[in-house]
């Protein structure tokens, strides 16, 4: 995982090399490389999906399995590392010896600090111009808020970068280049390397004493009886519990410090046995359980991506994490309860299948036979139910209007729409009720441009596109009580449903709808609750103010009446819609944007002319930093003042400056644009 270009997929790469699996080294530059399948991947250079694949790695006389997801790097597929971090049990954090702790390796971080994964961090490019591999570490520190531990040392920087030296064992290793890296050799410590050594090993050898008595007396008595197995243990221990990252460094193009990489991911990162056990609720009695990964205990597994295949239908990519998973059984899909059949099973490589009789505890592998399964869904024994934790993915941020060039292609666009939501939950479809248009939204213009470019070549429907829109939100400023009563009665059955709630702002870091249940005993059906949930969710999609989502709101349920004969589920779930409605047309709310974090390395000269440009696009500067010949300027601008700025940037900056961005978060829209904006979507003029 990392920020674009910092060498994830060029890494890997290499690992399948020394690995045996493949037999030349592909390149992405070159558009060879094994993991960048896709047609759009190979022509821009870029990951866009995550590719899974299994080798394995000799170490002493012991052979380890180790499945790797290779990640894109770049803001717009977030998606892709949040649905692989959910299920992976150790992650490698890989960072550009130039550029540090970019935007998107806090992003990435983020997600691995909340599915608690351990990591090791891989410093990368130290051959390249600007390395420096104290700040990577000084930055981890400062700006992720980690514990970095150097394990190794590099031997030279930028041109000179020739090898590196291992902390742990004392050893220096040099790389062979006319083997493609495949051979390196022990080297000497380097004389004018030998007090920067003896410092960080000692800091290393003192770490990993402090956390243990035993130790800690045995380094008091003599510093020397400290074995490379001692320091291995216990950085391990504060590894797993995530209270220390040890950090690699290497130049994975230039083939140096890849296997000790390798060696690393052994020593430090945990099998799925040492992971805590996975917990999830049972379905009938509504109670925690606990799974351990062990192949003969009850099945539970997780489906983390859905891909359409042309040839066998639909991929479930799965985790298994307890029991056995076997081809030709049937299994229970607890998040919808109902039954499926696996017809196949198969381990993958990249976009190759291997089939497989059964994927046990531990690994990772894809079902072929699913027909109702989507992201998120638990697989388990329906004598033994039960539902993991799901995962949540980021709302999209940018929306377009689509529509086939040909009449005879609306319903293929339709379809092809589907299958591509059903893959990719970061990406919606909605059909605009007063326009009739088909919006799709996205994490970013890369992103619906990928999905327009797979459209034409995979689906053969060629796009008219409209401009891109801002996904704006809804947000409640006041509180409000309010009582709503829905009643019907036309002849036999009626509708009757009676409601009491509360609305106000939800906490800060809440997203959709919060809602709190304050009836006493059996006031009303559990269902007729259930169904005032759904009611009031629904209301959400579709705000008062301008037809926006709400982005967050705080509900609860104080009172509520039904009648015997005339009350069923649908007429709460209508007067919830209603009641939330009616409600919020009654207090003030605001409409919210979203604001991007926008970063620029640029030669000096720009740095002017960029800060002027940024102030003009609303944006607000937070700093700038310098480092070597180059500026970074960090900032914060609005979504919509954003559409063709790589244009821009390169018109000011003679295309010599590069910029990223990354969603941040909503903001207030100024007055006088949301009012205009409400003018252009309503024909009314509004007072906010």
């Amino acid at each position: 995982m990392a920020h674009i270009d910092a060498g994830k997929t060029t890494t890997t790469e290499r690992i399948l090399y020394y690995s045996g699996v493949n037999y030349d080294i592909g390149e992405v530059d070159d558009g060879t490389a094994t993991m960048d399948w896709m047609i759009q991947e190979q022509e821009r250079g870029i990951t866009i999906t995550s590719a899974a694949t299994t080798i394995y790695w000799d170490v002493d006389t012991t052979r380890y399995q180790i499945n790797i997801i290779d990640t894109p790097g770049h803001v717009d597929f977030t998606v892709e590392v949040e649905r692989s971090l959910r299920v992976l049990d150790g992650a490698v954090a890989v960072f550009c010896a130039v550029g540090a702790v970019q935007p998107q390796s806090e992003t990435v971080w983020r997600q691995a600090n909340k599915y608690r994964v351990p990591r090791i961090c891989y410093v990368n490019k130290m051959d390249r111009q600007g390395a420096d591999f104290t700040r990577v570490i000084q930055q981890i520190r400062e700006k992720l808020d980690g514990n970095p531990i150097p394990v190794q040392l590099p031997i030279g920087e930028e041109d000179y970068f020739t090898g590196v030296v291992d902390l742990i064992r004392n050893k220096a290793y040099e790389w062979d280049q006319e083997s493609m890296g495949k051979e390196f050799k022990e080297i000497p410590v380097p004389e004018n390397m030998q007090e920067q050594v003896q410092k960080y090993r000692t800091n290393l050898i003192e770490g990993a004493a402090e956390d243990d008595p035993e130790l800690l007396e045995k380094y008091m008595e003599d510093p020397q009886s400290i074995t490379p197995e001692d320091i291995i243990l216990q950085l391990r221990k504060a590894t797993l519990e995530k209270r220390a990252f040890p950090v690699f460094c290497g130049s994975s193009l230039q083939n140096i410090g890849v296997q000790l990489l390798m060696d690393g991911i052994i020593e430090f990162l945990p099998s799925p046995i040492e992971v805590e056990a996975i917990s999830g609720i049972n379905p009938k009695t509504e109670e925690k359980e606990d799974r351990e990964a062990d192949v003969s205990g009850k099945l539970s597994a997780l489906v983390f991506k859905i891909v359409n295949d042309t040839y066998v239908g639909k991929l479930a990519f799965t985790r298994v994490y307890s029991g056995t998973l076997k081809s030709g059984s049937m299994v229970y899909i607890a998040s919808s309860d109902h039954k499926e059949r696996v017809a196949r099973l198969i381990r993958l490589h990249s976009n190759k299948q291997n089939p497989v009789n059964q994927l046990e505890a531990g690994d990772i592998g894809a079902v072929i036979g699913f027909k109702a399964i989507k992201t998120g869904d638990t697989i388990c024994d329906q004598s033994s139910p039960i539902l993991l934790e799901s995962m949540d993915f980021p709302e999209p941020v940018i929306s377009i209007a689509v529509e086939p060039k040909t009449q005879k292609d609306i319903d293929k666009l339709a379809s092809s729409l589907d299958k591509i939501s059903e893959e990719d939950p970061t990406f919606t479809v909605k059909i605009d009720d007063e326009s009739a248009q088909t919006i799709i939204s996205g994490m970013g213009e890369l992103h619906l441009d990928i999905i327009i470019d797979r459209l034409k070549r995979e689906f053969n429907v060629e796009c008219s596109l409209g401009k891109p829109q801002v996904a704006y939100r809804e947000a409640i400023r006041e509180s409000i009580t309010h009582h709503e009563l829905y009643k019907k009665q036309s002849g036999g059955k009626g509708k009757f449903a009676e409601i009491e709630i509360d609305i106000e702002t939800a906490s800060s870091d809440h997203k959709g709808l919060e809602f709190i249940n304050k009836l006493k005993g059996n006031q009303i059906p559990k269902e007729y609750i259930n169904a005032i949930e759904k009611g009031i969710t629904s209301a959400m999609e579709t705000g008062v103010m301008a037809g926006y989502p709400v982005l967050a709101a705080k509900v609860t349920l104080r009172d509520a009446s039904f009648h015997e004969t005339d009350s069923d589920a649908l007429s709460f779930e209508i007067c919830g819609n209603i009641a939330f409605k009616e409600a919020t047309r009654k207090i003030k709310c605001d409409l919210l944007e979203p604001i991007m974090k926008l970063e620029i390395v640029t030669p000096d000269e720009y740095v002017g002319d960029l800060s002027s440009d940024i102030n003009k696009r609303r944006g607000e500067i937070n700093g700038i930093e310098t480092v070597g010949n180059t500026q970074i300027i960090r900032s914060r601008v609005p979504l919509g003042e954003t559409f063709g700025y790589v244009t821009a940037l390169r018109s000011i900056s003679s295309g010599r400056a590069s910029a990223s961005l990354e969603f941040s978060h909503y903001a207030i829209t100024p007055k006088d644009l949301a009012e205009e904006l409400i003018f252009k979507l309503k024909g009314i003029r509004v007072q906010l």
